[in-house]
């Protein structure tokens, strides 16, 4: 018997302690978009979601998830595209950098993201000459932010995978790294690849610092907008939020199961 482990009694307490940590904040949300002044409960809020003579007052959240949405779409891009082929990279042609490359990953996790803030205003002026100023250009600051959990998420894909293996056998039939990547690599690595993706997507979804500081009309910005008249919507929003957050975890988990089962 080890004497460390937890007994069953002290397991289920902990498990109901997370449970509650979880739980309690999402049904107070709930019970305050629900409950009247009276302490009578309504749908009413819920329902007014679809009433067209709300839409004035939604416009601008409408307008914030859309620009969030694509925000999340292009920083996906930028870690499926542009991070996980150079940790793919380093871990196969150049080892020795894997240490510095790690450090550099995981510094913006240490960098408060007001100070992030005032280093990126003087890029983002130069980029606002060169591109504009649309709004999916916040894509590049959320791919700084979003960089230490992805790369830890792919990380322990690659750490699980023998890359250099598959790598030298696809070559040894012929295979260009394109396909090595996309059709070797990039499968035995999808639920890293899913983790990171979906975290991206949580994070742009919550971010609000820097894109106030920006002046970019996301998601988390609109919501302070409409709180101001109806301090309801945000709380019915955030709860959307979180439900769609949950479900692409099911998502991810339901794929990642499903990578593992097709393995011979």
């Amino acid at each position: 018997m080890n004497r460390i482990a937890p007994t069953r009694a002290t397991r289920w307490i902990i498990g109901i302690l997370v449970v509650a940590f979880f739980l309690v904040p999402l049904a107070s949300t709930l019970l305050y978009t629900v409950q009247t002044p009276d302490g009578s409960t309504t749908l009413a809020r819920w329902a007014a979601l679809a009433d067209p003579s709300a839409s004035a007052a939604l416009r601008p959240i409408w307008i914030g998830l859309t620009n969030s949405l694509v925000l999340a779409l292009v920083t996906v891009a930028i870690v499926l595209l542009l991070l996980a082929p150079t940790m793919i990279l380093v871990n196969l042609r150049f080892p020795r950098l894997k240490p510095l490359f790690e450090f550099v990953a995981l510094l913006p996790i240490s960098i408060p993201a007001i100070v992030l803030v005032v280093g990126l205003a003087p890029i983002y002026l130069h980029i606002a000459r060169s591109i504009g100023t649309g709004t999916w250009t916040l894509a590049f600051a959320y791919g700084i932010t979003v960089l230490p959990f992805a790369y830890r998420s792919i990380q322990a894909s690659i750490d699980a995978a023998d890359l250099k293996t598959l790598a030298e056998a696809a070559r040894s039939l012929g295979a260009g790294w394109p396909t090595v990547v996309l059709r070797v690599l990039a499968p035995n690595l999808r639920q890293g690849l899913l983790a990171a993706s979906l975290i991206s997507i949580a994070v742009v979804l919550g971010e609000f610092t820097i894109a106030s500081l920006l002046n970019r009309d996301v998601f988390q910005t609109a919501m302070l907008v409409v709180s101001k008249r109806d301090p309801y919507l945000p709380a019915i929003f955030t709860l959307l939020a979180l439900a769609f957050c949950f479900v692409l975890l099911l998502i991810v988990g339901r794929v990642g199961r499903g990578s593992r089962k097709a393995q011979p």
